[in-house]
């Protein structure tokens, strides 16, 4: 018949540009919801072209995760070459971290390889947090000698300063330090006290200057003037100094 011969090779041509068929699912298994081919149920796990069942290890749990092992250990152990879940060993003085994973030392104690030893603490000290656990540190008015605090010896005229490095103690105002010991500073006339961190304690007054271990007043020559600091002199503008003189500067 004419139809055969014409719809013929079509129907030949159809046949071949539909899809091929889906591939067969295997047991254990579902077709993916967005996407073609299948996966393996909650439970299984891919073994070549198969779905096997999860083998939950002791003290485990099943994730139920379609990815990974799942399984994971439970609380207290750790998982070891995928295969086991061995016992977290805490040492005494010790506890087991959020993760369930891992363990720390407890407040009082330090971590030592696999261990925790207790923080010995001396007289005249506390502990204090460190990053392997705990450690301690001496209380105000001690410093650190070894594994002892010793007290430490402030000068008549001194307070101790708070610093955790260099001097403890700093000299009370009006004193300043001479070796281990802070002496008074005698401020002589026409001077004032100093407290900076440098220098005798005092300053010349403004129109005084150092001379003698006192203060003496400054004999400022014609066409000068006291400068910023008070304590000198200089030539005023289109003068300069000549052999203590201001000299026109011609």
């Amino acid at each position: 018949m004419v139809w055969k011969v014409f719809f013929g090779p079509m129907l030949a041509l159809l046949l071949f540009s539909m899809p091929v068929l889906a591939q067969a699912i295997p047991e254990n298994a579902s077709a993916k919801k967005y996407s073609d081919g299948w996966e393996c149920d909650l439970g299984y796990r891919l073994n070549g072209e198969i779905c096997v069942s999860v083998e939950v290890p002791e003290n485990a749990y099943a994730t139920n995760h379609r990815y990974g092992l799942g399984w994971d250990c439970l609380r207290g152990f750790r998982r070891e070459d995928r295969k086991t879940c061995v016992a977290v060993r805490v040492p005494d003085g010790g506890f087991l971290d959020p993760s369930g994973e891992r363990w720390q030392c407890l407040r009082g104690f330090i971590k030592v390889d696999d261990t925790c030893q207790e923080v010995v603490v001396p007289e005249n000290a506390y502990l204090i947090d460190a990053t392997y656990g705990s450690d301690w540190d001496c209380e105000r008015g001690f410093e650190k000698e070894g594994d002892l605090c010793n007290a430490i010896a402030v000068p008549i005229n001194g307070y101790l300063n708070g610093s955790r490095h260099g001097q403890p103690w700093t000299c009370e105002r009006g004193f300043f330090q001479k070796g281990s010991l802070c002496e008074e500073v005698v401020v002589p006339d026409f001077a004032f006290f100093d407290d900076a961190t440098y220098g005798v304690g005092w300053k010349c007054q403004r129109g005084y200057r150092v001379h003698n271990g006192g203060c003496e007043v400054i004999d400022v020559p014609e066409n000068a003037h006291l400068d910023r600091t008070g304590n000198h002199w200089e030539c005023n503008r289109n003068f300069q100094n000549s052999k203590g003189l201001c000299v026109l500067n011609n």
